[in-house]
């Protein structure tokens, strides 16, 4: 999809916390779920996995 001028926003809190960055993008769905357990497994996969969601969204 196209870059939103929110992405850099969403980026930004995907390295912080990686599950913001993937519920301002797609909500309380599957990919918050599996960002937060990615997240407590090991930081850098969460956020893989959020920079993922949110630049293929």
């Amino acid at each position: 999809m196209a870059f939103t001028a929110t992405d850099p926003i969403k980026m930004i809190f995907a390295v912080l916390l990686p599950p913001v960055g993937v519920f301002l993008e797609v909500g309380l769905k599957g990919h918050f779920w599996l960002n937060i357990l990615l997240t407590l497994f090991g930081f850098i996969p969460g956020i893989i996995h959020a920079l993922y969601v949110i630049l293929k969204h």
